[in-house]
Formats: C-alpha cells, sequence, structure tokens
C-alpha cells in the first residue's frame, strides 16, 4: 500500500490523467549535432505535459533522436525504443537490424526526468545524487550508515527536485511514447523495450491497448511484482524482494558454472569438476571475502583489493554481459590470492551520477515498499538464504524508496490484462536472467491480454538483436515488420555457448 504521508504530484480532486487531451507535439527535426548521435540521424525536441491531469498546463521537454529508414520506398512506419534503467539513456536509437532498420525510422527518446529530456535532480551536486545507490552494506553498522546517507539525500530531494519528481512514474513514460506516435504520424505504436523498457511497454498496452501495432518487450518485468505485487499482502515487501532478480542471478551463476565444469578451458574449473562443487568452490570464496578484502597482483606487479562487494558486482556485471571466460578467469584469481588477505580496503569512489536520482525516482513512484528502511535489511538477509550476495545486490538498491518524499498519483498499477489490438512478443533467457528472471517473462506471458513468450536456450540479460542469436533477431524481424508471430513454445539457440571456440 501507498504510504500515508508522501507528498503527491496532483491535488485530490483533480481530474484523472488523460493524454487524450493534450496537444500532439510538433516535431521539428534537424541534423543532430556533433555528438554521439548517429551519423545522418535527424534531432527533435518535444514538448509535453508535466501532469496529464492538467494537459494545457506546465510542460516539460523529451529530447529524440531518429535514424532514417534506409529503404523508405518500403518504409512501415516509426519502431520506438527504449534500452532500460531507468534513467538509462534513450536518445541514442540501436540499428536493430537490416531489415528494420530498412523499413522503420528507428526513435529513441530520453525519458521524462532524465538526460537531455526535462531533467529532475535530488541536488545540484552530482555526489550527493550518488549516495542513493550506496554500495550493499554486509554489516550493521554499514546498514545504519547507509540509511542515514540515503534519508539525508531523500530529505533533500524533497525540497530540490520541484513538481517533475511528482511525476516520474512509467505510466506517464508511457503516455508521453502515446504522444511522441501522434507526433510521427502513426495510427498504432511499434516498440522495442529492453529490460525495466518492457514494463514502459506493458503500462501502454493497458492503456491504450487499442494502439498496438506491434511490441516486442526483451528482458521481461513482472508488471504485478514491480508496483504492487502479485499476491495480496505483498505491499510491504521492497519491490526488489517482489521482482526477486537475485534468484534470475543465482540460475545464471549455476549455469555458468555447469557450462564450466564441462569445458577444460575454463579456468575456474578442476579435474572432475561439477557445478555443485564449483558453486561450494565460489561459496568459499565469498565466505573468505566476507571476513575481509583480497589483494591481487597484476602482471606489472601492482596490487588492487578486491572486496566482497566488489567481488558480487563483478559477476553480476559479467552474468549480464555473458562474459563467461572473463569472469571464471577471474574468480580463479580470486581463489589463488585468498591465502593472501589484505589488510584494509580500498574503494574508488561511486560514480557522481544523477543517474541515481533517475533511477529511485521511477521505481520509488512506480512501487509500493515499506516505509521502514531497516526492513530492507530484514528482506535481503532473509532472501540471501538462497541467493547469497545477489540477495543483497539488488534488494539494497531499492533503499531509498522506503523514504522517497513523494509518490505519483497517475501510476498505472493494473488491470495488467486488456486485450491489445496485436499481440505482444515477449522475449526471455530460460537459463537465468540476473536482472529480469524468466520465471518473470512466464507469468507475464499469462497475464497480459495478449501476448506469446519466446524463449532463448541460454543465459544472461535480454537477447534481442544483441548479436547472440539469429533465430531471436530473425523472428523479431519477421514479427515487427510482418506481424509473424513464432509457434508456440518456440525455443531459439544461442549462435555461441560460453567456453566454445569461436
Amino acid at each position: 500500500m501507498m504510504s500515508a504521508g508522501l507528498v503527491t504530484g496532483a491535488e485530490a480532486g483533480t481530474p484523472p490523467a488523460d493524454s487524450d487531451r493534450a496537444a500532439t507535439p510538433v516535431l521539428d527535426w534537424v541534423p543532430c549535432p556533433d555528438d554521439n548521435s548517429p551519423p545522418g540521424s535527424e534531432c527533435a525536441t518535444a514538448r509535453v505535459p508535466l501532469s496529464y491531469r492538467d494537459p494545457a498546463g506546465p510542460q516539460i521537454s523529451l529530447a529524440l533522436t531518429k535514424r532514417l529508414a534506409t529503404d523508405p520506398r518500403h518504409r512501415i512506419g516509426t519502431v520506438f525504443t527504449n534500452p532500460g534503467g531507468p534513467g538509462g539513456g534513450g536518445r541514442i536509437p540501436p540499428r536493430l537490424s537490416p531489415a528494420m532498420s530498412a523499413r522503420f525510422d528507428i526513435v529513441g527518446f530520453d525519458p521524462r526526468g532524465t538526460h537531455a529530456s526535462t531533467p529532475v535532480s535530488c541536488s545540484d551536486d552530482p555526489a550527493d545524487d550518488a549516495k542513493l545507490l550506496q554500495v550493499f552494506p554486509i554489516t550493521e553498522a554499514q546498514e545504519a550508515e547507509a540509511i542515514r546517507q540515503v534519508g539525508e539525500v531523500t530529505a533533500r530531494c524533497a525540497r530540490h527536485a520541484g513538481p517533475l519528481l511528482g511525476h516520474m512514474s512509467t505510466a506517464n513514460v508511457a503516455r508521453d511514447m502515446d504522444l511522441l506516435r501522434r507526433a510521427v504520424g502513426d495510427q498504432q505504436l511499434t516498440y522495442v523495450g529492453t529490460s525495466y523498457g518492457t514494463h514502459v511497454g506493458e503500462a501502454y498496452a493497458n492503456l491504450f491497448p487499442q494502439r498496438v501495432r506491434a511490441m516486442a518487450l526483451d528482458g521481461v518485468v513482472q508488471p504485478q511484482a514491480v508496483t504492487t505485487g502479485r499476491f495480496p499482502g505483498q505491499g510491504n515487501e521492497p519491490y526488489m524482494y517482489r521482482l526477486a532478480p537475485y534468484r534470475g542471478a543465482q540460475t545464471a551463476l549455476r549455469t555458468l558454472l555447469r557450462e564450466c565444469a564441462a569445458h577444460p578451458v575454463c579456468k575456474f574449473g578442476e579435474p572432475g569438476a561439477t557445478e555443485q562443487s564449483l558453486l561450494r568452490k565460489y561459496e568459499a570464496l565469498l565466505a573468505k571475502l566476507r571476513t575481509g578484502p583480497v589483494a591481487l597482483t597484476d602482471p606489472r606487479g601492482g596490487t588492487s583489493q578486491v572486496t566482497y562487494q566488489d567481488l558480487v558486482t563483478r559477476v553480476m556485471g559479467a552474468l549480464r554481459s555473458g562474459d563467461a571466460e572473463g569472469i571464471t578467469s577471474f574468480l580463479q584469481e580470486i581463489h589463488l590470492a585468498v591465502q593472501r588477505p589484505a589488510s584494509r580496503s580500498t574503494r574508488a569512489d561511486e560514480p557522481q551520477r544523477a543517474y541515481n536520482a533517475w533511477y529511485n525516482a521511477v521505481n520509488c513512484a512506480d512501487s509500493d515498499n515499506p516505509r521502514d528502511p531497516k526492513a530492507v535489511g530484514r528482506y535481503a538477509r532473509l532472501a540471501e538464504k538462497e541467493a547469497p550476495g545477489f540477495a543483497s545486490h539488488w534488494i539494497y538498491a531499492g533503499l531509498p524508496c522506503a523514504s522517497w518524499p513523494v509518490s505519483d498519483p497517475d501510476r498505472y498499477t493494473g488491470p495488467w490484462n486488456k486485450p491489445t489490438a496485436n499481440p505482444v512478443l515477449l522475449v526471455a533467457d530460460r537459463l537465468g536472467d540476473p536482472a529480469t528472471p524468466y520465471e518473470n517473462a512466464v507469468s507475464t506471458s499469462h497475464l497480459l491480454g495478449r501476448a506469446r513468450l519466446l524463449s532463448v536456450d541460454a543465459a544472461g540479460h535480454a537477447a534481442a538483436y544483441d548479436g547472440r542469436s539469429k533465430c531471436v533477431d530473425d523472428t523479431l524481424d519477421s514479427y515487427l515488420t510482418g506481424l509473424k508471430l513464432p509457434p508456440e513454445g518456440t525455443v531459439c539457440a544461442p549462435d555461441h555457448r560460453p567456453f566454445e571456440p569461436n
């Protein structure tokens, strides 16, 4: 449940959010400046309502970039993209595939409150915003300090951020995208969303079900879990506990170790190794690092220190990217170094990024959470039993929501089963996704009004148009260009498996 005492982004008694009453933005496309934009791309700025309860009121800006269709004679329309986050930059659109680049203008935009769109921030000092994404604690003292620092920043955020902070929900991003669809002249939306971008698609599909032409959602967020919970009473659980990405990470880790045991070239392996024996070896490293950091010596004689949190975070990153060879080599380095523990830990400064404010501004606006910061730690410790390290990594990421100062009354919490004009295609790695578990994609495929699940026989985070599976890319091309769904139960193989020669 949403807790009493939160400041809302709209006054009681105001009309409900309604994007249909908002004016269609005018997009004046011009050649993009010489920055990160792709050669030949065009840029524009859209003006959209701050609040869709007051569509003629104050406005904010959205920054867009467009890749022009390479075969304009056979152009189908525009495909909008979102690469994830929340808070990730979306303005630079991906190429997708040659077939997609030929038939569609590909448009990316920075969602409201982020990057080159009208940004929201909790402080004038980026270092302050960086404190919102703490290194997850492993001691009571570290937890107390994290709660103190995060609480100070969220209190300042209430005073500094301004009215936009109360209008940052994913539903408002979906409403913005519907105005952009109108602005480019498309009758229905074609969309590719990855990770958090899948939740943007889920919200759009249920706010505007008859406006869905084609929607590919890759690395699927379960919409009930992220907002209010799938079952009664779950609103008092941290949203990351409900989403359970730590379970997907543990599954991906087991897949990695199983592949390692089966391939002698894997440096973390050993004669006669099994998935279970390598899991015990990995857990022994975690146990050792909980007692103190380990010193590594590089080939030039320099040393660096690796903490428990460093190791978990690095493994998590490798599981997402699929860097099996790199991470298993690193794990073996740690294994060989555990007899030389460092006397103290040194850590590079956390990145000074407004991203941390954007990430929490969206997630905390979307989700129900406990209002006791200590409850976050209690749930993290509960989940540690099934996913050591990964549980704390993920669940403490939601710590700011326990003291977040505003809510968005126009967030969308369901229903999630409205029949769309055309089916939605979901894509998921069935051998372990460390950010969006496969089980969430299965659940969502049954929850949405019209959906089909394309499974990938691999581990990693997201699989569309990343070069890992021609089967996936060809299936998406067929669906997005010709509205052809794959048969029920289709499973795509990756083009390359871990530790196999290229």
